[in-house]
């Protein structure tokens, strides 16, 4: 279990030691996340290597905007589903210099749950260039911080065994 900033720092520098393996870069897309990857990911030294970029887009808006997700699959699925996770993947593919990408949305809370998408379900999504992306719906527990830190934790992770 992944329990304090030291743990988020290990899981970064292994993705980096991947990314640099095998001479990729990665951008990320975060929404409930709000950077924290991006953040944890930069905090690496000579992550200018690997690291592209990361964009914040919480609002739909900025999905839209930013990430070219179509406003018809958050109409239809709304924000916070596989379906936006894996268009907010691709996107950052198509608006970066990198070949992986991982995208994180969600309801981080303490407000905005409901029955069907309750506080706490993440959806993520990791993609590699030519391939297909893969996705994981969690249902995280906890109060926002601990939310956002499991969440930040399983992107690492996801990383790492895409690199793998």
């Amino acid at each position: 279990m992944i329990t304090g900033e030291r743990d988020l720092s290990e899981l970064a520098q292994r993705v980096g030691r991947l990314l640099e393996a095998r001479r990729l870069r990665l951008t990320t897309a975060e929404s409930c996340t709000g950077g924290w990857i991006a953040k944890v990911l930069t905090d690496v030294p000579g992550c200018s290597r690997w690291f592209d970029r990361g964009l914040v887009t919480y609002s739909n808006a900025a999905k839209v905007e930013l990430l070219d997700v179509p406003s018809r699959t958050l109409t239809a699925y709304g924000a916070v589903s596989q379906e936006v996770a894996v268009a907010m993947a691709r996107g950052a593919l198509t608006r970066g210099a990198a070949e992986v990408s991982v995208a994180v949305t969600g309801i981080a809370g303490p407000e905005g749950g409901t029955p069907a998408k309750p506080v706490g379900l993440v959806w993520l999504a990791w993609y590699r260039a030519g391939t297909v992306p893969v996705t994981e719906g969690t249902h995280f527990q906890g109060e926002r911080e601990g939310i956002r830190r499991q969440a930040v934790a399983a992107a690492l992770q996801g990383l790492i065994e895409l690199l793998r």
